[in-house]
């Protein structure tokens, strides 16, 4: 168990830094990085170029995929998005007002979403995916922007590379950098953002950096890791529960908002997990998903405490997850869209 203490504002250790593309969600890794200076710009002085249509973008490197309603919606390389209205059983793309990498999206609601990526873009939607207008972008600070989160249709947050915090109170039509707001002086890379059922926001990032916010983005703490290597993502379970996960398969629950940590070994028929985990998903039955490289598919039933382990047989490296109402899975990566039963084993596309 480990019990870390909570601090304030203090100035952060200086210790060698690994570079960007070692630290970067697992996926993105081999992808040139775009990038931003924060003043909000109106959309409509963006300059646009708009994503190539492709006959190959359903088995086009894909990053992120989530619900919207009855859709479903992906977002990958070269600005593609995908969209899918027979739950995953066929996929058109939808042409975007960006050719950057996407790498990650969040809905709040069956119409509302945001889908971010290089150059600091920020992507919206409201009518489920099937159309979306660009609301922000900023390539001078070669910065991406890496996890989006949003409270409501109006108050929302993006994370990105270099210590980026953005926020917004009005649906995105403005963007605030408050970076600020995080005792991140060295700018380490901030690589998700998700809510703490019943407890607030957490952030988490390069060389183990977590933060938290009992008041939803207001004001930040920093929480000493467990861990010393990057971490790519995190869950929550049930009130005040939390599972941050990371490079060669580390995975730490916390039952008080991160107060202590306890390390969680995934291991299966070839041992315990080392492969890097890039996504997870609650599911509607309150299991949680996580996947990663090498075709691994974690799922725990029991909050995060203890997982158990699916290793795709193709070992294609994956991006996202979300699950669907029967208990089958989609699955985003290497190669695209993969339709799977509920261990995560494929089905035809």
């Amino acid at each position: 168990m480990f019990e870390p203490n909570v601090r304030r504002s203090t100035a952060c250790d200086v210790r060698h830094r690994p570079s960007l593309t070692t630290l970067l969600k697992p996926l993105a890794l081999s992808l040139s990085l775009g990038v931003m200076s924060m003043s909000a710009l109106a959309a409509d002085k963006i300059k646009t170029y708009d994503a190539i249509a492709s006959a190959k973008a359903v088995d086009s490197l894909l990053v992120d995929v989530a619900l919207a309603g009855q859709n479903l919606v992906a977002v990958g390389e070269r600005g593609h998005v995908l969209i899918s209205r027979d739950q995953g059983q066929s996929w058109s793309q939808v042409i975007v007002p960006t050719r950057q990498l996407l790498t990650s999206l969040y809905f709040v609601d069956g119409q509302h979403g945001w889908a971010v990526g290089h150059d600091a873009v920020i992507l919206a939607t409201d009518d489920g995916g099937a159309t979306w207008t660009k609301q922000f972008e900023e390539p001078e600070r070669e910065a991406p922007l890496l996890d989006v989160w949003f409270r409501d249709a109006k108050v929302g947050y993006a994370v990105g590379a270099y210590g980026m915090l953005l926020s917004t109170t009005d649906g995105g039509k403005t963007w605030e950098d408050v970076s600020d707001r995080l005792d991140n002086e060295d700018g380490y890379h901030l690589n998700a953002i998700a809510e703490v059922k019943g407890a607030g926001l957490m952030v988490v990032g390069e060389l183990g950096n977590i933060f938290r916010s009992p008041d939803y983005g207001t004001t930040w703490e920093i929480v000493e890791s467990p861990y010393e290597g990057s971490l790519f993502g995190l869950l929550s379970g049930a009130n005040n529960e939390v599972v941050v996960y990371g490079l060669r398969g580390h995975i730490f629950h916390s039952a008080d908002f991160g107060a202590t940590w306890t390390q969680v070994e995934a291991k299966g028929e070839d041992g315990v997990v080392e492969y890097g985990l890039s996504d997870g998903t609650r599911l509607a039955n309150g299991n949680l998903l996580i996947v990663g490289h090498g075709g691994t598919v974690l799922r725990s039933q029991d909050n995060g405490r203890s997982f158990s382990v699916f290793n795709r047989p193709d070992r294609l490296s994956l991006g996202g997850v979300t699950g669907l109402a029967d208990g089958k899975l989609v699955l985003v990566g290497s190669g695209g869209v993969h339709m799977a039963d509920a261990k995560g084993a494929s089905k035809d596309k």
